[in-house]
């Protein structure tokens, strides 16, 4: 008889079924992993909700780590009970982007949880090379939470800051979190926070904010001449018209949110980006080389040594029968979250 496993999939948007699916068979090359947490993504809840993703049915869910249960026979970096986070992009690493190191602008990916089936469930299939181990020790709550970490740093990597930058950070969630630590293990001696949510900013004070804003007026108050660093991770129009007009002159913003809708720039914030030389960066993803690159290694370093803190963004930390419920709850907002973790094999 064949095992099954408790999955949440996706038949539709919106429609999102706890159903008992096949435990699926690691081929060459893969191992088989147990899910050991899954954190909700931004981009899960508009695609869980409404968007949909490119075949139906399927099981989303790429914020995870997990424990290897079995391995092909020609497996060999890993073996059974290894802690692993996984890197959600499978590269084709035979493309011109793949082939420069930049692995994050592939032309022919795969994708867990929205091209391959997820980690919204207890078991995963994960190839060899799309698994990272971690280090001794780490709470396998953290290793879900590398991809975020990850993120912020890809980003702040595009900018230069070092000693002594003067830093803001629009968007008070889990990147956002991440990119304020980054900034201060950088060297940057100010960093301000932006979040209309109070809570969220408060969190953003635990992270090592030393300043925070809840609107643009008061984020303008503080930016004097403006900020070397600007990182927007909150991707909706007005927050990225502030993020151009809050840099100051040949400084640097960088943009990891993704918009729904048209961004249109004011003639004067236009202006303000024209007049002062600012550079302006596309973040994509979170990979450089050799893959996965060292915004992820170092983010699993990071969070192994604790100077990363991770703990005090969980907010949920769910079963997968709450999870059909919970994206409903988080696409309406009618519940606060910062990070949310579904643990598929705990009772």
């Amino acid at each position: 008889m064949t095992e099954k496993m408790t999955a949440v999939q996706m038949h539709g948007p919106g429609d999102l079924r706890v159903e008992q699916v096949e435990i699926p068979t690691p081929g060459p090359g893969e191992m088989l992993v147990a899910v050991a947490a899954c954190g909700v993504c931004g981009s899960d809840i508009p695609r869980m909700n409404v968007n949909g993703a490119y075949r139906h049915p399927i099981i989303c869910g790429h914020e995870f780590s997990g424990h290897v249960t079995q391995v092909a026979d020609d497996v060999t970096a890993f073996q059974v009970g290894d802690l692993v986070s996984v890197p959600p992009l499978l590269p084709c690493r035979r493309c011109e982007s793949c082939l420069e190191g930049h692995f994050s602008l592939c032309e022919d990916y795969d994708y867990f949880g929205s091209r391959r089936d997820g980690a919204y469930a207890q078991f995963v299939i994960v190839p060899e090379d799309n698994a990272l181990k971690m280090p001794e020790g780490l709470d396998p709550r953290a290793a879900a939470m590398i991809d975020p970490s990850a993120i912020a740093l890809h980003a702040l990597l595009r900018t230069g800051v070092g000693p002594g930058s003067r830093v803001a950070v629009i968007g008070a969630g889990p990147i956002g979190l991440f990119a304020v630590q980054w900034a201060r293990i950088k060297g940057a001696t100010e960093i301000l926070a932006v979040d209309l949510n109070e809570q969220k900013a408060a969190m953003a004070v635990e992270a090592g904010a030393t300043h925070t804003a809840n609107g643009d007026e008061e984020a303008r108050a503080h930016a004097g001449k403006g900020y070397d660093v600007v990182i927007e991770s909150a991707g909706v129009p007005p927050t990225i018209a502030l993020a151009v007009s809050l840099v100051a002159r040949r400084g640097h913003a960088a943009f990891i949110g993704i918009p729904n809708s048209t961004v249109q720039l004011e003639k004067a914030v236009f202006s303000h980006f024209l007049r002062n030389e600012v550079t302006l960066h596309g973040s994509w993803n979170s990979f450089s080389a050799p893959f996965p690159g060292r915004e992820w290694t170092e983010s699993a370093e990071r969070l192994a040594s604790g100077e990363l803190r991770w703990e005090f963004m969980i907010t949920h930390e769910l079963g997968l029968e709450a999870l059909p419920e919970t994206m409903k709850q988080l696409f309406d907002r009618s519940i606060f979250s910062s990070k949310v973790l579904f643990l598929p094999n705990e009772a």
